[in-house]
């Protein structure tokens, strides 16, 4: 199935070196692959400071953190073949915490903010992490959509990141 993506790209931070939108696009659209034809997505990428203070308000812990996720919430009386369910959410990246984090784990960068995406687009589709059962089902499809986007896979020996 070919994917139509709409991807809003928001930098929001001084941070240098970040990926290419085509790269984030791709990253989202594997993670998107095979479950919706059409998404729109924003992607906002922030500093460390604003990444703290979303984390505080919306997950109570006061730090930065790599990303989070906000999954759109189709508004009551509005059907499913309008366009605007075609928006899937918002993930805000902190790229200071990712490069740490891929640093700290002896990850090459892309492959880490690969990862990010990847993860992040999958809560969006309500996967999650939180019971054994949860983290095993949502770990594979991560190492499966990265494996095929050529990247290794992202648990092999390293410590767990931070996570929304």
């Amino acid at each position: 199935m070919s994917l139509e993506l709409d991807l809003d790209l928001q930098v929001a931070t001084t941070a240098a070196g970040l990926p290419a939108h085509a790269d984030f696009a791709d990253w989202v659209a594997a993670a998107v692959a095979e479950r919706r034809a059409r998404c729109e997505l924003t992607i906002r990428l922030v500093d460390a400071d604003e990444s703290q203070a979303l984390n505080a308000q919306y997950r109570g812990v006061d730090r930065p953190t790599n990303v989070l996720s906000f999954p759109f919430e189709l508004p009551p009386g509005v059907d499913s073949t309008d366009p605007v369910a075609d928006y899937l959410g918002d993930l805000v990246i902190c790229p200071e915490v990712v490069r740490r984090e891929a640093l700290e784990q002896g990850k090459q960068d892309a492959a880490h903010w690969a990862h990010m995406v990847v993860h992040g687009v999958l809560h969006l589709f309500d996967y999650d992490h939180i019971t054994d059962e949860q983290a095993a089902e949502m770990e594979g499809l991560e190492t499966t959509i990265l494996s095929r986007l050529g990247f290794p896979p992202p648990y092999e020996d390293d410590p767990p990141t931070e996570d929304p």
